[in-house]
């Protein structure tokens, strides 16, 4: 079948992905957008197009195809009238994964992007029928298209790397692995790669060879260049829930806000399957969703959001705070935001570093699940993270085991998650066990040493795949000495560090005007609403801090 010529079937809706406009909808649309006669064949979205409308079809059919113009071009959906176009990224600012063809004669209407935000603020049900639609499109597109091409070895931590980026921010993407594809060798060899030039990320005609994260950020519109100094409110320095409601809350106040993060947004938050009990969502709702819909509100109102970008240093000059960055920019702003979070501890044992990347995760998504797929996995940890990742693990390996210190599920964990584990017959949990080894060859992991800590009896444990979620690490190296922090290297905020202030702002650190909330923070809640509400307590607290130096920035001259 020619994507170009043929004509297909409408796609049917597939749970409210592809719905139709009512008549009201579509009036309120036409009095923001155009109409626009198109003939067929006409090219509404190029792949690789970041600037376009949102489109809505109101006679004919459109086609979305990959790669277009290629040999192997393919439909991958068709929309007909009262449907609009695009997906996720047409709202968070990224570069169309597909193109978009008219099949036939069509009149479409084209709204632009500020135009909608402004709309779907006054127009709320239609808003939340757009970004429940948008974001199921991205989780069909990720499984249902090619998207862009990783190619290198499982065992190259290089391709961990950009495997891991591109998943962790939900990039539509394929990795062909070079030990397991039997494509592979001829791709690279039709290409003239060599084996010590991958991994390779390709798409559209383009070949990277090793790009840093950087470089395939920008590809996949994550990341876009801007000048080397910038003035805003406020920067915050990590978009896990507490940076992202800092986000959302500055920007909606009219801060000029600018938000970074070094690996993805969503933090360690956007890595769970499925969070249970956050209000409002009595379903659940998974960390990546939450964290796609936050990205979108911040976007919204004005936020600039950045990754991977990563804060070295943080200086001053006068009353002025400076963020300096991995890549040479710098950011001149009124008040800073730490939400940098915590990291997982790596485990104490030998060969560690051999199996880091092949065998070993700090996150269970559906990325590390691939190597689970009827493996004997462990899981060594006994908190909510542990606890998501052993429900979720369970789906695809053979056999889980889930290995704790004490002997009480229940004592870091939450009810919910225990009960569900306990329901589970592939899964068995290991109480008062340590590992002690790490049995593999050529950096596959075999088998785990383990003992008994109450018995002292020692065991091995058939193991492919191992995550820990143990403990916690803050990401405070790039501080220095720039902020006080607590002897596990926690942020000390509030009355802990500003005893020679009459009344104490909780969350300011040794410097005024730099704020830390979320995990970075020296005694706060590790749970996700927390979080949240001290992201969104801290813009309260910044604009009585701004009140000192005058009125906000005017976000038009201060935005990169």
């Amino acid at each position: 079948m020619n994507p170009d010529t043929d004509l297909l079937a409408e796609t049917p809706d597939i749970g409210g992905a592809y719905p139709r406009l009512s008549d009201e909808q579509l009036e309120l649309l036409s009095r923001n957008g155009e109409e626009r006669p198109v003939r067929r064949g006409d090219v509404l979205v190029a792949e690789g197009q970041r600037d376009r409308d949102f489109l809505v079809v109101l006679s004919g059919k459109v086609a979305v195809i990959e790669g277009y113009g290629a040999p192997k071009a393919r439909s991958v959906r068709v929309h007909g009238p009262r449907r609009f176009l695009d997906e996720l990224g047409l709202l968070t600012g990224q570069p169309s994964f597909v193109s978009m063809v008219a099949q036939e004669p069509c009149r479409i209407l084209a709204v632009p992007v500020r135009r909608l935000h402004a709309l779907v603020q006054e127009e709320p049900d239609l808003g939340d029928l757009i970004l429940r639609s948008f974001l199921s499109r991205r989780e069909l597109l990720i499984g249902g298209i090619t998207g862009i091409k990783i190619v290198g070895s499982r065992f190259s931590p290089d391709t961990r790397r950009l495997r891991e980026l591109a998943a962790r921010n939900r990039v539509p993407h394929t990795w062909i692995d070079l030990e397991e594809d039997p494509g592979a060798e001829e791709l690279l060899r039709r290409l003239s790669i060599g084996p010590n030039d991958t991994p390779v990320v390709i798409w559209r005609d383009k070949v990277w060879r090793n790009p840093s994260n950087a470089e395939l950020a920008r590809v996949a519109g994550l990341r876009r260049s801007g000048p080397d100094e910038v003035r805003c409110d406020v920067v915050v320095v990590g978009a896990g829930p507490a940076g992202l409601a800092a986000a959302v809350y500055g920007a909606s106040e009219g801060l000029s806000t600018i938000v970074l993060d070094a690996v993805a947004t969503g933090g360690q938050a956007a890595t769970s399957s499925r969070i249970e009990n956050y209000l409002g969502f009595p379903a659940g709702i998974s960390g990546a969703e939450l964290a796609d819909r936050a990205v979108v509100q911040a976007k919204k109102f004005g936020a600039d959001l950045s990754v991977p970008v990563k804060a070295v240093r943080l200086r001053w000059h006068d009353s002025d705070q400076v963020v300096h960055l991995d890549d040479g920019t710098q950011l001149r702003t009124r008040t800073v935001v730490i939400a940098t979070g915590a990291r997982y501890r790596k485990l104490d044992v030998p060969r560690l570093a051999e199996f880091e990347g092949t065998s070993v995760y700090y996150a269970a998504t559906f990325m590390e699940a691939i190597f689970c797929e009827r493996q004997p996995v462990s899981i060594v940890g006994g908190g909510n993270s542990a606890g998501q990742a052993t429900v979720f693990l369970a789906r695809h390996a053979a056999q889980v085991r889930l290995i704790i210190l004490h002997d009480d599920l229940s004592r870091d964990m939450s009810r919910y998650l225990v009960d569900q584990i306990e329901r589970l017959p592939n899964v068995g949990v290991l109480r008062h066990t340590e590992i002690t080894d790490l049995i593999g060859d050529d950096g596959q992991l075999q088998a785990l040493g383990v003992h008994d800590t109450r018995t002292g009896e020692r065991q091995e444990i058939p193991t492919t795949v191992l995550f820990t979620f143990i403990g916690a690490q803050p990401c405070t190296d790039w501080l220095a000495s720039s902020v006080a922090l607590d002897q596990r290297g926690y942020v000390l905020t509030g009355p802990q560090v500003r005893t020679d202030a009459p009344q104490p702002v909780m969350l300011e650190t040794s410097r005024p005007g730099v704020l830390a909330v979320g995990d970075v923070r020296s005694g706060s809640i590790k749970r996700v609403a927390s979080a949240v509400g001290e992201g969104s307590m801290a813009v309260r607290l910044i604009h009585d801090h701004l009140a000192k130096f005058g009125p906000a920035i005017d976000r038009e001259r201060s935005n990169p």
